[in-house]
Parts: C-alpha cells; structure tokens; sequence
C-alpha cells in the first residue's frame, strides 16, 4: 500500500492566514456562532435504532416500490442505483472499464504544485478575462500604479468566483459571461498598503473591485478560446455601492431599516458574493458569504450569530462610512446575506435581494423545477455547524421569452415556503466513532425531514415573527433542531437524476469539547477533507418534506480507510481534500472545484461519474496556481471554464514580494482570472 499523502498545513482547511484575514475574517479562529443546544444528529440516531426499519421504509422503500425506479432517481437512472440509495449493503468493488467513464475519458493530472494551471494531455487553455481589465465604456487599461475607483467600476472586478455562460441569440459565437467578485485582498492589490491606515482611495477602490461583473465574451472560430467584447452594450459592473432592491416578505422591515433607508427597501451593494446559480428562466443568482467581516462593533446576539466582531474591521470601512460602524447603523448588516437575482439581459434592471430564501452566509442557490412548475432552490450556509436550506416557490414558472413572462419569473423567488433540513442516520451510535469507519451496514445514509421555517409573513417558528425568521434565518435553524453540518457550501441538484448534492467542506472543530461529535452525515472528527452528501427527495418530489441521504464521497487521501468514492476502486481515483463549488456536465458527471487541498497539491477541479459502473470514479482535470483556489467552473460540451481566485494569497506575499507570477510572468502584478480549457482537436471534453 502506498504511503498516506503528507498533509500541507495545520491552518483549517488548508488556507494561509492571508486568505482568512480577507475572505472570511478569520472565521475559523474566532468562536463558533452556532451555539445552540438543537439535538446533534448523534443524539437522535441512538434513539432511531429501534424504528430502523421503519425509517428505512418511510424515506426510501416506499418511495422506490409506490414510485418505480424513476421516481427516485430519473428515468436515466439504473435501476440498481434506487436499491444503492434504499442502503441495502455494502456495494462490492468493481473493476473499472478501460476508457473511464463518457465525460471523463481524460488522463487525469497529477497532484503537484506548479505555479500555472495545469490541465491533460491533448488539451489548451487561454486567460479569458483578468482583474482589472476594461469591460465598460470609457474605463482605461489596467494600471496597477495609477489605479482609481472610478476606472474599477468600469473593469473587471477582483478575486472572480461564481461563474455563468448564457446564450446570446443574434450574435454568433457569442455568450454572457456572469462572475462573482468575491473579495478583496488589500496587500496584493496596493504597493506599501498599511493595513492599519488605508487611504480613501484603497478603500473606494476597494469597494468598486467588488460586486458582480457582466461581459460578453466571444469564441475565436477555430479553437476553443474566448475573449471580452469590451464595451458591449450588456457588460455591467455592480459594486459595494451600487442599487439594489429588497423585495420579497421582510422587504420593508423595521430590522431592514436605516438612517440612509427608512423604507428597508433599497441597499447600496452587494459584498462576498461567493458561489451562485443559473435560472431556468435566464436569470443569475448570487450568494452574499462572508458579509459579517465588513461590519465593525457588533454589540448584539444576533450580531454574535452571524459572527460579527466587536471591534474594528481587517479592511477599516467603517472609518470612511458610517453604514459599516453597527454602534451607529445596527441594522445595515441585516440588508447583506442574502441571495441577490440579477437579470443580465438587461443592463438597466435593479438586482433584487431574495428575502424569501432567508439570510446567512449563503454559498450558492441553484433551483430545479418541480413537475408542476415551481422553482426549488438548494441552499448551504458556509459556516462550521450550520444549516441546509431549501425553498419552495409557490408560482409556476412561465415559459417563453415575451415580457410578461419574464416579468412574472422575475416575482417567483419572493413567494413561497423556506425549510431547512434535519438528517437521521440509520446505524447504531455506536458504530458512528469519528474515524470515519464504515458502519455495518457498508454506507453512511439515512433519512430526513425538511422542516418548514416560514411561508410568506407566516412563521412556523415558535417564538419568531416571520421578519425574525427571514433575518435572523439562523436563529430559526437552532431553534427547530436542525442538523449541524460540516460547513454546507455548494448545493447542486443534477439535472439528469434530480439527486440533490451537498459540498461539505471540512470542519476541524468536529468532535472537540464542547462541539458537536461525530454522526453518520459528518462521520469523522476534526475533519479535515470533507465529504459530498447525495439527496434523493421522495417520490423525487423537490417540494416534498422528506429525502434519503447517504454520503456519496468522504474526502481525502484514498489509502486512508476513511475515505470512500461510492464503492469504485480506491486504488483508480484522484486524491481530493476540501470539496467546494459543484457543476454538472451534459454526461450526469459531478464536476468538483476544492478549496484548501490538504494533500500537498494545490486545489483543482476534479469529474466524478455519479450513476453507471463507473459510479465513484473520480479524475483530477487541472490544477490552479500558488496561492490559488479553483472557482467557477462551468462545464459546457467543449469547453470549461473556471475562476482562479486569490493566485499568489500565501502567507508573506505582496506586491513587492510575489508568492506566485501567474498570469502574466516575472514582473507583473498577480491578477485572479477566468480560464477557459478545451480540447486541441475540437472534439468535447472527456469523450
């Protein structure tokens, strides 16, 4: 057997100190918000032992024998795979076919730490976009020396993270490019930048480097390349000062109110927008993360909750507006943490924060349609013990381009049901241990129950309005009961099964004193790797109450026996640490971007086959630069596209002493950029 892969760093999930300082606000060293005294899913399996077969029944059988195989998991499915999901035994080995799963027929590249990024054999990339490059009219080229806000707000934003491609339908050869600015890093954006006395002009550009970017990029005709169309008429840039809407049924709320907004109807900007979703109905949706970092001297619980300091900010806004000092405008952090619509067919629109889908650190929100119509959209909250989310629209969708459909697509995220989930394991309590050890039953799985939050301005907490409800979504959460997870981040249903897939990325407080143990949907303690969770609603009813669950991958190195890959051979897998956003290909493959690799390698984007033979086969496509983490991706027939965040972001670095000279070579300034890959002879990738 080979040798366990060296771990890189004692830092959780692998990050340097810089990157928490400025994307998370040293989240991970600061005392956990999520202190509620809820049941820890632990708890209630050592109680669910002895109505096993009952739960199994409830959650699983009947769903596969009233449903059919279809019901449970799409009409694409085997049928052996609705047996897989009902935990009926460990699935034996299989030996892998020679050509690999249709999507993943690549030569998978090795773990290493080459400060490019680094794809297959047989294979091309080009920079599509970098920070800092023109997209609006009038803005100047990018001149790190002699930068602005003014030309910020016309250029691409920083540190890309989300990312969508929608058609443009006229215009041949051409997409809409949508991507999430997440975060700035001062130190590597300025020359001798003082992080304890930021100038006006640091921080207003700053401000304008975050936000939301649209561009139309075109395809060059005979590869795979794509490049801005500058000055397009539907590039756009929105910042931290830009207009948005509150709408939905908190908009208005005495919690939303300021002195600034007496209406709690209209916020200036959008902050640590990190992964997203694409509608069906053409619009992109946007997850506000880490906004707690921006606010100095919180003075509240709920401020506590939602992991507000008390004291100064890393990046001192507060000292140039009054909105970011909560002492003086104690609710201007309640109108961030929201999941943002933007339409980017129309460059005059206002996005509209979604007070529907309740407030926390938000990862993403991707929706799925129900039979009849209405959207579901899946949502994480991005924090060590925190809480899976689903909402409910109560509108059918319209289909159709016309303007009234659009208009009334516009209105389905602002009503409906928002519920968050509770996981039973079914193994005893005791065969839960925290090292990740399969129980007898051969599979981490269970099942579950969505508890409904609030439905319009009526609250289903007790105890709570519906406007605490929405605001304060995860004190509703601890309240009800919900599981405490290992950090839900990305949450994408697949379009071909309808299986729902949960990123959890790590949690290295799992199991200390004090901290909730180990239990079978977070089956190992200071977990460091994490693992993907794979939800089956039942009777495949997205806006149904209940799901099976099992554990589809545990992360890590595969000669550790805590890892698992769906029962695929160990020995024929790629090593990967630190699940992070997900994307699905035209094949039904899970496509895996990682952040904080602790494997000694630097973070990638890595295909796993999620149905057939070849379930669990797990391929690393590329690798990002020093200092990176891999965002995005995009995965089209021909063509992914990722976004490098944070390239060079290691502990040390700056402009003056560069831990990386990605993209652009000695001498120039680090720059986060999207990338595009694709196949040299034309064909689609990994077929």
């Amino acid at each position: 057997m080979r040798n366990l892969l060296p771990l890189i760093s004692s830092h959780p999930g692998g990050r340097s100190s810089l990157t928490c300082r400025f994307r998370c606000g040293d989240a991970c060293f600061k005392e956990t918000p999520n202190t509620s005294d809820n049941e820890y899913a632990g708890d209630i399996i050592a109680r669910a032992v002895s109505r096993r077969s009952m739960m199994r029944a409830a959650a699983v059988v009947t769903v596969a024998a009233a449903a059919g195989t279809a019901a449970l998991t799409g009409p694409n499915a085997p049928q052996a795979e609705a047996v897989a999901l009902a935990g009926h035994g460990h699935e034996p080995p299989r030996k892998p076919a020679p050509s690999g799963a249709r999507g993943l027929r690549f030569s998978p590249v090795a773990p290493n730490k080459n400060d490019k990024v680094t794809i297959p054999d047989g294979y091309s990339q080009n920079v599509v976009i970098r920070w800092g490059e023109p997209i609006l009219r009038g803005a100047p080229a990018f001149n790190p020396d002699k930068q602005s806000a003014k030309a910020q707000a016309g250029q691409f934003g920083y540190n890309n993270d989300f990312l969508s491609l929608l058609p443009l339908r006229g215009e041949r050869g051409r997409q809409v490019l949508v991507a999430n600015h997440e975060y700035t890093d001062e130190i590597l954006m300025f020359r001798g930048y003082d992080p304890a006395n930021p100038t006006r002009e640091q921080v207003e550009i700053a401000w304008a480097a975050h936000g939301l970017s649209v561009v139309v990029v075109q395809e060059e005709h005979r590869t795979g390349k794509l490049g801005p169309v500058s000055r397009h008429p539907l590039n756009r840039r929105l910042t931290a000062t830009s207009e948005f809407r509150v709408t939905g049924p908190a908009a208005g709320s005495p919690l939303l109110r300021t002195s600034a907004d007496r209406t709690g109807r209209k916020v200036l900007g959008t902050l640590n927008n990190c992964a997203g979703g694409t509608t069906p109905w053409g619009t992109t949706l946007h997850g506000e993360e880490n906004f707690n970092q921006y606010f100095a001297n919180g003075n509240t619980d709920t401020h506590k909750r939602y992991g507000i300091g008390t004291g100064a900010t890393e990046r001192k806004w507060e000292r140039f507006d009054r909105r970011f000092d909560l002492a003086k405008e104690p609710n201007e952090a309640n109108r961030f943490g929201w999941v943002v619509e933007l339409d980017p067919y129309d460059p005059d629109s206002t996005p509209r924060k979604r007070t529907a889908l309740g407030r926390f650190k938000h990862e993403a929100a991707q929706p799925r349609l129900t039979s009849d119509g209405r959207p579901v959209v899946y949502m994480g909250d991005d924090e060590k013990f925190d809480y899976l989310y689903k909402f409910v629209s109560s509108k059918r969708m319209k289909k159709g381009t016309s303007r009234a459909a659009r208009e009334h697509n516009l209105t389905l995220l602002d009503e409906g049901t928002l519920y968050v989930a509770k996981l039973t394991g079914d193994s005893p309590a005791a065969e839960i241990d925290g090292t990740g050890k399969l129980p007898t039953d051969g599979e981490f799985d269970g099942s579950g129950v969505w508890i409904p939050l609030a439905t319009g301005t009526t609250s289903h907490v007790p105890g709570m309005t519906a406007d605490e409800v929405y605001v304060y979504t995860r004190l509703a959460g601890d309240k009800v009961g919900a599981t405490k997870m290992d950090r839900p981040e990305d949450v994408e249903p697949s379009p071909r099964t309808g299986r729902v897939y949960v990123a959890l990325t790590n949690n290295s407080d799992r199991g200390k004193e004090g901290k909730a143990g180990a239990d079978e949907a977070n089956p190992r303690n200071a977990n460091k790797h994490g693992q993907i969770l794979e939800l089956a609603e039942n009777w495949d009813d997205p806006a149904g109450d209940g799901f099976a669950w099992r554990l589809f991958l545990v992360a890590g190195d595969p000669n550790d026996p805590a890892t698992y890959f769906s029962g695929f051979p160990k020995e024929s897998v790629s090593p990967i640490s630190c699940p992070d956003n997900v994307a699905f290909d035209d094949h039904g493959n899970l496509w895996i971007s990682t952040d904080g690799n602790q494997l000694g390698s630097h973070d990638g984007l890595f295909g796993v086959a999620t149905h057939g033979d070849r379930r669990g086969e797990l391929k690393q496509f590329l690798t990002v630069p020093t200092g990176a983490e891999t965002c995005g991706p995009v995965i089209q027939d021909r063509r992914v596209l990722v976004a490098v965040q944070h390239p060079g972001e290691v502990d040390g670095a700056s402009v003056e002493k560069p831990a990386s000279i990605w993209p652009d070579g000695p001498g120039k300034i680090v720059r986060p950029s999207v990338v595009a890959v694709w196949r040299k002879d034309g064909r689609d990738i990994g077929v």
